[in-house]
């Protein structure tokens, strides 16, 4: 695998004296993957490249070097869904390359170079596009390939339609799944450990999109506040977002922060509108995206961004034509918001979003990497993309670890005799990610709960794998603060800007008396949000450090657990936060360490 962040140098010629317009100048990874591809020649190629980086155009100019050398005759590219092959077609129509994204049998028009279909077209009908690899030299280009193991019919269709393809060219920002279907035409290597991930022959990850500036950094503002539903058996129950909680009240503390009857989505709504302003004044045709569940939902955000903001907002419900006409317009527009449900989530190109609300309960890596690979794409040096979170336990690990590069797993780890399946939940969670969302499933899952109310409370930022801020209450100065920060700043302006406004509130907060504290206003990094489970762990772990520190110092374990207390600050284990048991167990860690 290669990973680049330098510059690399092409000959004037390259590549091949430009057929079709292609010399325009190439990103330092585009040129790095076309020089590798070119000097190894390979059949298949997978070139994984963070959302935003540019994989149309390295995969474009790659296919206009193949037909203008007469490796290949024809291109065919699959794409996930009906926008993204009319997405494509534009795209090499403008590099002459043409493309029948209407294409569904039959000869194709001389005027064609080849066609743009998606992968469940080719499920339907694979010995079609079969035949046409049999007939000419192909290039086959593979959008997010990691789709084609969806199912296992559309994995088994593109292996029975492009095996004898001359040329395959795999493409992904995600190139791991939350499954273990095996990708078509994926190279495999057996690590140490027995397991099998997949092997990309050129990577070209967020964190080095980032530095280059190809992409732009993220600030994910997370928002928590009281919830209160009603279970399937009649209970009432209340909780505050980011509190540990079991799974199961992680989810319906979620779902009721979602609904647009409560008070948490109109106050995230207006607080990311607010965010918006604040980027137009340096980006004048920025636009905001609310990612939604499901179409009930979507109808409903867009009637309340209707009342806050006194403008309407472009709705976009299914992947039909009219849909992919409405996100076209609104990318060549000026318009304020679009709404959309799920369709916008991955691939869709619009580069003026560049603040997001994400208001769906789908909580896979695979989705929110793509979800948030919506608002990265930069268009110029120093702008920043604000995306605004519930504070839940799983999306701030996802939102921390944005540059971390994954590779799809083939292999579940064997588990032994009692152990849980590790799996398990993100098998539950890609299921009902994959699942069509805005169409009625038929199942009374929707009815296992009841929301009654909910509040929003601005609990942090994250940003670089830091975390900053103090709670506050929405609309007050202190969350202003962290939303006035300008949309044109270069990334360590960020961050500085950030510990500036983090010290600004603590020192506000210092002044004013106890009593009138009503948030709890601790730094977001002493303030760790676990699932009730995690937090389990964490007083497990502290006891066991006790137990052994009892045998060395002679100590009881109650003795102990007092003097904790008397130098961290903070209520019994039992009532502790995770901050807390943290800072317990790092400073018995060092009464061990001195003793040694």
């Amino acid at each position: 695998m290669t990973t680049t962040t330098t510059n690399h140098h092409l000959s004037p010629a390259f590549p091949g004296r430009a057929p079709w317009g292609t010399a325009n100048k190439l990103r330092a990874w585009q040129q790095g993957a076309m020089e590798r591809y070119i000097q190894e020649q390979p059949r298949d190629f997978l070139a994984v490249a963070t959302p935003g980086a540019g994989k149309t155009t390295f995969a474009l100019t790659l296919a206009s070097w193949l037909l203008h050398h007469h490796v290949v005759q024809q291109v065919t590219v699959v794409a996930p869904t009906e926008h993204l092959k009319k997405q494509w077609a534009e795209a090499a129509a403008r590099i002459g390359i043409k493309l029948d994204p209407e294409y569904s049998a039959g000869p194709l028009g001389r005027e064609y170079h080849g066609v743009a279909v998606t992968y469940a077209g080719v499920g339907v009908r694979p010995m079609l596009h079969r035949n046409r690899c049999e007939q000419r030299k192909t290039l086959v280009i593979l959008d997010e390939i990691h789709h084609a193991g969806d199912s296992k019919s559309w994995g088994e269709a593109c292996l029975e339609a492009f095996d004898p393809a001359t040329r395959r060219l795999a493409l992904t920002g995600t190139p791991f799944r939350s499954d273990t279907n095996p990708i078509p035409f994926v190279a495999y290597e057996e690590g140490n450990d027995g397991i099998r991930r997949s092997s990309a022959d050129y990577t070209y990850g967020y964190g080095n999109a980032l530095s280059d500036g190809v992409v732009r950094p993220v600030i994910f503002l997370s928002y928590s506040g009281n919830m209160r539903w009603r279970t399937k058996a009649g209970d009432e129950i209340a909780a505050r977002l980011g509190e540990p909680m079991t799974k199961d009240a992680v989810s319906q503390a979620w779902r009721t922060a979602l609904d647009p009857r409560g008070e948490w989505m109109p106050n995230v709504l207006r607080a990311a509108d607010r965010r918006l302003t604040e980027v137009r004044k340096s980006i004048p045709d920025a636009g905001a995206l609310v990612i939604a569940s499901d179409q009930e939902s979507a109808r409903a955000y867009a009637k309340l961004i209707r009342e806050i903001t006194g403008e309407g907002a472009t709705l976009v419900l299914s992947d039909d034509g009219g849909a992919s006409q409405r996100i076209d317009d609104f990318s060549h527009g000026t318009d304020r918001w679009m709404v959309a449900v799920r369709m916008v989530s991955e691939g869709v190109d619009v580069p003026r979003l560049a603040v997001g609300v994400y208001a769906t309960t789908i909580s896979t890596p695979l989705f929110f990497a793509q979800a948030v690979g919506r608002f990265v794409r930069s268009r110029r040096r120093g702008e920043t993309a604000s995306v605004f979170l519930p504070t839940v336990p799983d999306l701030l690990t996802f939102a921390n670890e944005m540059e971390v590069e994954r590779d799809h797993v083939l292999d579940k780890p064997k588990k032994g005799d009692g152990e849980e399946d590790p799996y398990a939940e993100e098998d539950k969670l890609l299921a009902e990610a994959e699942r069509q969302q805005d169409e009625d499933t038929g199942t009374d899952d929707q009815l296992s709960f009841e929301a009654l109310e909910s509040d929003a409370v601005f609990d942090r930022v994250l940003y670089n794998n830091a975390e900053f801020g103090m709670q506050a209450h929405a609309g007050s100065e202190e969350e202003q603060d962290y939303l006035g920060i300008p949309g044109l700043l270069e990334p360590e302006q960020v961050q500085l800007l950030l510990q500036k406004r983090q010290a600004r509130q603590i020192a506000h907060s210092r002044k004013r008396p106890d009593e009138e504290a009503d948030l709890l206003e601790l730094p977001a990094e002493r303030r760790p949000v676990v699932t009730h489970k995690e937090l389990l762990e964490l007083r497990k772990q502290l006891n066991t450090l006790v137990g052994a520190y009892v045998h060395q110092s002679g100590k009881p374990h109650g003795v102990i657990h007092t003097e904790l207390r008397r130098v961290c600050g903070g209520p019994p284990s039992a009532e502790a936060t995770a901050g807390q048991l943290n800072e317990r167990i790092k400073k018995v860690r060092e009464w061990a360490t001195r003793m040694k």
